[in-house]
């Protein structure tokens, strides 16, 4: 299938309330994404009973980790790794699933950051995932510096690419799987092309298949 896997993320804890208001509106989510922690007037952090309700849906969660305000020097990028493991043990995620640092793309960030993210986290049995627009700011060329001093960089990690973004749809009407990428290696395997729905508060994005068997 082209067109790769529907899901959805949101700033809002997943309640039965926003997920009927998603499969009425807009399709049936393969996977959800979800902030790890609370961050003040930014988004609700998981709970293990949101996390049991996600998954009661048969639906997979996609760890979000964003409480850093910028992605500069490798030891701010090893105390958000630690961070993040220490959230994701809390809330009972396995290893072996993808915990995404969320770039934004006003922050500043440098290939010191992102090689800490993936070199702290990798040996703690999680995935390191990137969530960055490759088109906006730094993190294409960090990104890809970070690869050429590390190649394991673009191993071992996942892009969520936020760009383009054509806008959000129905499932059935999602467009081709075509995110954008850094112009070197790197396994870009989500798409957010879509941010905030209409119908609910909400961002919908595409996968590659393969993307599901390291979710929770």
């Amino acid at each position: 299938m082209a067109r790769g896997v529907w899901g959805v993320d949101s700033a809002q804890a997943v309640t039965d309330q926003l997920f009927q208001c998603v499969r009425t509106e807009l399709g049936y989510p393969k996977f959800w994404g979800r902030y790890l922690s609370e961050v003040p007037n930014v988004s609700e952090g998981l709970t293990r009973d949101e996390i049991a309700r996600i998954r009661s849906y048969g639906v997979k969660v996609l760890p979000i980790y964003n409480a850093f305000r910028e992605a500069v020097g490798y030891a701010n990028g090893q105390v958000a790794a630690r961070n993040a493991v220490f959230h994701a043990r809390r809330l009972g995620i396995p290893k072996n699933k993808l915990l995404f640092a969320n770039i934004e793309d006003f922050f500043a960030v440098d290939a010191a950051w992102i090689a800490a993210w993936v070199e702290t986290l990798y040996p703690t049995g999680y995935r390191p995932g990137l969530y960055a627009d490759p088109t906006k700011g730094d993190f294409a060329v960090a990104y890809c510096e970070a690869v050429s001093r590390n190649n394991q960089v673009a191993v071992q990690a996942v892009i969520w690419s936020a760009a383009p973004r054509p806008g959000t749809t129905k499932e059935q009407k999602a467009p081709r799987y075509q995110p954008a990428a850094p112009p070197c290696s790197a396994n870009v395997w989500v798409w957010q092309y879509g941010r905030d729905a209409e119908v609910c508060p909400i961002d919908t994005n595409l996968a590659d298949r393969r993307l599901l068997d390291f979710l929770y």
